[in-house]
């Protein structure tokens, strides 16, 4: 019985692991994809405004 109890942590690592990686995979796209793209490109585009606008102040 000492093989059982020795299997046991590495089997139940292993399935918890599996668990984490399928959430991991499951919240990539989908509809929150698109908010979350949307996001970033907004936070993207107000950097650039912010960094052009010193260089048109100059000229």
């Amino acid at each position: 019985m000492d093989y059982v109890s020795a299997l046991v942590p590495p089997v139940v690592m292993a399935a918890f692991f599996i668990g984490v990686i399928r959430v991991i995979v499951k919240t990539q796209g989908g509809a929150n994809k698109a908010k979350e793209d949307a996001a970033v490109d907004a936070a993207l585009a107000g950097e650039e405004g912010t960094r052009k606008a010193p260089a048109n102040t100059e000229a």
